[in-house]
């Protein structure tokens, strides 16, 4: 009974109760079996992008220090707008505090009402110039044009004008008759001796404005003791009292800044070291380095500064009661054409998602059909217009950063962050497979922009950030121009359709071409600091590196092409062209640089280029008297710094500089670079200046580094070793390695390519290219070596940039891109 009972009522059970369970146990082994499956797919996708995965690891590590940069970075203060008031007949002396100008004098220039109630300037610093602009000309205060001017006093030498035009001026004195025609001093209708301390550079350059049409401007001196060269001189009157030179088109009579006492410049009647000018007309005045838009109302003088403007940590100052500011706080977060840019890079990230669907779905190469297209099929084509949309998307987010930063209106720190990691991520997105050079050099990339940003933010002044936002901008440009240009030669190579030989030596030679145009461009309008803001000496190193790999490459040939005479002259051309702009970068070096690292520069690249041809022509003869060559620099140096340069200080080559190395506490002013970036690395030791490696001074002040000159670019690495420390610098110095190694390997890869090749075009493209690696590398290694030496002190003090660290925009552009992407490139063989 009691069995019969307990049978019914588990039949009386509902059955679901028992067999079904529950919602929330169902989607437990939903998400269990789903987290099941996944993991072994992405443990095998690791496994499979491991080097892929590790890059992507660090890249993210290093652009979220640059957020948490932002992030922590404090509060600043600058002044939107100046307003001056005076009324009729008073005037107010203005200065650095004033006008919060960081590169000007403390009194710097006086502002005066007249009675009639015009407002009138006059530059009262000794060494720093004030410049008024309207509607695009320029009046430099203390300066006047000689046209027209019947005769001119240098205190008590006075000079007769015969004769003055917009570029020459005869004047005379003293029974001597003197012409000066811009670039070149006649006494008497002969041109002066060089002077007893010009060094070869200046001798060089005297020389070429004597024998050539085309001449460099330098500006003619008075003062001193000496009638050599472009000075003279004028007893008891201090050296460069007082110059001419060509401004704007024009001989000008201008104030010089001389180390003594000053003397008076008579233009006419009137006093250059006095001179008042009207602001009627002026648009902007030019205040040391900082820009000052100018509006007058009344009896208000309005100023708005922009460039090289002082930050403050509070909107509190007393100032003078004719002054006062309209405070606004530092942007970093939006500013700027910052839509634009969001919109083209929203682009740019479509187009990579596209790409990188559609290719998930492309049959792998093997799989394809040998008559297939490469054009063919849905999901190739989407892939391939995805990476076309996404690399032209990012190149009009460079373009229209560079613009606006160009236009006064630079986008905000954050918007040019997301531009470089957008930039960076388009690298590594590119097809081909990811070789250790481009890991590497992507990682280096995000280290400089790393480096920028700190030393932006850490800067009292405004303008430090333009370096970070331009370098950002300009790797935007290079990533998007190397992304169109590996997609066209993939294209090209799968269609079968390659260049002929003589229309890729028509290319080289317009490219030599345009470097020699731009290099000439620089003598003649730039000086060594460049020509319109970009510096023609990369492009030039670039076109050198192209024409000598196309010249030794044609070298292995030699004997299976023409045999005519008149041919192989043809053929001798092609093979010494690189000589023609080897000896243009060694003049530009000797004539317009007032420094000899462009020779060092070379010498690397000579003996890189000569040990790349020894290797590949199994020359060992030839091997070894480079590397021993190598061996013997080393010593010289060591040499050098143990015995000193006595040989050296005696021929005048460069003594300055050595003397510096050699003992640098001897000479403070002229070794204050030199001091102050040892002084830097020191602070650092180890851990950096924060004992932290620079991670608790993220976004703060950056203290007394940004006052060593040049510190954004010759002197990065000391500002990195001391915000990060020297186990960072190991560690930079080891990624650094590895993009070289990466460069050689694929050069080797590039080699063997050729060597196997069949067919000439093969064997010439890939002896090219192992040949084109080389000088390529061989050129970043020169500026490896100068810019830790310089640093480091184990060179004397040389003015090269550092790859991938300094804010060399050119650099960047016009070298380091471009060889990125070939090495790309040739990785993949196409």
């Amino acid at each position: 009974m009691m069995a019969s009972n307990a049978r019914a009522a588990t039949r009386n059970v509902p059955h679901r109760l028992v067999l079904r369970p529950s919602l929330g146990q169902r989607l437990a082994e939903s998400v269990t079996g789903t987290v099941t499956g996944i993991l072994p797919i992405l443990a095998g996708a690791i496994a499979r992008n491991a080097f892929m995965a590790l890059t992507l690891a660090v890249l993210g590590g290093l652009c979220s220090l640059q957020a948490l940069a932002l992030l922590r970075a404090p509060a600043a203060w600058l002044p939107s707008s100046i307003t001056v008031q005076l009324r009729a007949g008073d005037s107010i002396t203005l200065g650095q505090r004033e006008l919060a100008a960081p590169q000007t004098d403390r009194n710097h220039l006086s502002l005066r009402r007249d009675a009639n109630g015009s407002w009138l300037v006059r530059n009262l610093s000794t060494a720093r110039q004030v410049v008024l602009m309207r509607d695009g000309s320029e009046q430099r205060l203390g300066s006047a044009t000689l046209q027209g001017m019947e005769r001119f006093q240098i205190d008590g030498a006075v000079f007769e004008v015969r004769s003055a035009n917009d570029g020459s001026i005869t004047f005379a004195r003293d029974g001597h008759e003197w012409r000066y025609d811009g670039a070149v001093l006649y006494r008497d209708g002969r041109p002066q001796a060089n002077c007893p301390d010009a060094r070869l550079a200046g001798k060089a350059l005297s020389l070429w404005n004597r024998i050539m049409p085309v001449t460099v401007a330098r500006p003619l001196t008075f003062g001193g003791n000496l009638y050599c060269d472009n000075r003279l001189g004028l007893a008891q009157v201090t050296p460069g009292a007082a110059q001419i030179a060509q401004v704007n088109g024009r001989l000008q009579l201008s104030a010089g800044n001389p180390d003594g006492d000053r003397a008076g410049v008579l233009a006419g009647a009137m006093d250059l070291r006095k001179q008042e000018a009207s602001l009627d007309g002026v648009n902007a005045i030019m205040v040391g380095h900082t820009r000052l838009q100018i509006a007058a109302s009344g009896d208000q003088l309005t100023l708005h500064p922009s460039r090289h403007v002082k930050l403050y940590s509070e909107p509190e100052l007393r100032l003078p009661e004719q002054v006062s500011w309209q405070w606004q706080q530092r942007a970093l977060w939006s500013s700027g054409p910052a839509n634009a840019i969001y919109i083209a890079l929203a682009l740019c990230a479509a187009g990579m998602i596209a790409g990188a669907t559609a290719r998930r779905k492309t049959p792998a190469p093997a799989a394809q059909s040998a008559a297939m297209p490469v054009r063919g099929g849905g999901s190739q084509l989407v892939a391939q217009a995805g990476k076309l949309i996404a690399a032209m998307g990012m190149l009009a987010a460079g373009l229209i950063a560079l613009v606006a930063q160009r236009t006064g209106f630079a986008p905000a720190a954050a918007c040019s962050l997301l531009l470089g990691a957008s930039a960076l991520l388009l690298w590594l997105a590119l097809p081909g497979r990811l070789t250790l050079a481009t890991a590497a050099g992507v990682v280096l990339l995000a280290f400089g922009l790393l480096a920028q940003l700190e030393l932006g933010l850490g800067a009292p002044e405004s303008s430090w950030l333009r370096y970070y936002q331009k370098s950002a901008a300009m790797l935007a440009i290079g990533a998007g121009l190397g992304g169109l240009l590996q997609l066209w030669a993939r294209y090209h190579s799968a269609r079968g359709a390659h260049l002929q030989q003589r229309t890729i030596e028509w290319m080289l030679a317009l490219f030599a071409a345009i470097a020699l145009a731009a290099l000439a461009a620089q003598v003649l309008w730039g000086d060594e600091t460049g020509v319109f803001d970009l510096q023609p000496v990369e492009l030039a190193k670039l076109a050198l590196t192209a024409l000598t790999a196309h010249g030794l490459a044609l070298r292995f040939h030699w004997h299976s092409g023409p045999q005519r005479l008149a041919d192989r002259g043809a053929r001798w051309l092609q093979l010494i062209a690189p000589a023609l702009l080897f000896l243009a970068l060694l003049g530009l070096a000797l004539v317009q640089v007032d420094d000899f690292s462009p020779l060092i520069l070379l010498l690397v690249w000579s003996t890189g280029m000569g040990l790349a041809y020894a290797i590949a022509a199994r020359n060992r003869w030839l091997s070894a008297i480079l590397i021993g060559g190598a061996l013997l620099a080393i010593s010289a140096i060591v040499y050098l710094r143990l015995n000193g340069t006595d040989d050296l200080i005696r021929w005048g080559f460069y003594a300055d500089r050595f003397l510096v190395w050699l003992n640098p506490a001897e000479h403070p002013h002229t070794g204050q670079q030199l001091l102050l970036g040892a002084r830097a690395i020191g602070d650092g030791g180890w851990f950096g200046a924060d004992h932290g490696l620079g991670l608790r001074a993220l976004g703060q002040s950056a203290g007394s580094v940004v006052q060593i000159p040049a510190v954004q670019d010759d002197f990065a690495a000391s500002f990195f070793l001391n915000r990060h420390g020297l186990l960072s610098g190991l560690l930079l110095w080891a990624v650094q390695a590895a993009f070289l190694i990466g460069i050689v390997l694929t050069a080797l890869h590039a080699y063997r390519n050729g060597a196997g090749a069949r067919n000439f075009r093969h064997a010439w493209l890939g002896r090219f290219r192992y040949f084109m690696l080389c000088g390529g590398g061989a050129f970043v290694l020169g500026h490896f070596l100068l810019s830790w030496g310089t640093n480091l002190a184990i060179f004397p003090i040389m003015g090269q940039p550092m790859s991938f660290l300094s804010a060399g925009g050119s650099h960047l552009l016009f070298f380091l891109c471009p060889l990125l992407t070939f090495s790309a490139i040739s990785s993949e063989g196409v």
